[in-house]
């Protein structure tokens, strides 16, 4: 399965940056990449994030990424995680998750590598430096599908 998800996430390399949306080579956020990936690997979206503001996180209360990612994923021990492994960033403790991404193979340096939708930019793969990496609030393993 991480071999299926890796390679769905590249296939969405370059997409542009583009707040809720969730199309290759179209545009789309973070959010929005793992969305794409999911349909990619299972057909249909599981639940749909309804509309959501760029400050979402700071507005609306609660930490709706983290509990959706609860119930559709299967969480395991970051330190469990490996390519092909969805993992979601917290950039403040007690914060709700804001950033989510797709870790990666090591590159030509053997550093591990995050694909995600860089806001500005695009969806790439760029490594997990420690400052990314000490901000990893959980990990979650795409369920076995079809």
């Amino acid at each position: 399965m991480r071999a299926r998800v890796l390679a769905a996430a590249r296939d969405f390399l370059g997409t542009p940056y583009r707040h809720q949306g969730s199309r290759r080579g179209v545009g789309c956020d973070c959010l929005g990449l793992v969305r794409g990936i999911w349909r990619e690997l299972y057909g249909t979206e599981p639940e749909r994030p309804g509309a959501y503001a760029a400050d979402w996180a700071e507005t609306g209360g609660g930490d709706p990424l983290m509990a959706a990612a609860h119930r559709h994923f299967a969480e395991l021990p970051v330190a469990e995680a490996h390519p092909g492994d969805l993992v979601l960033f917290r950039w403040r403790a007690g914060g709700a998750a804001k950033h989510c991404g797709v870790l990666d193979e090591p590159g030509d340096g053997g550093g591990a590598r995050l694909i995600h939708a860089y806001e500005g930019a695009a969806v790439v793969s760029s490594p997990l430096t420690p400052g990314w990496a000490g901000r990893i609030a959980a990990a979650y393993r795409f369920p076995n599908g079809s």
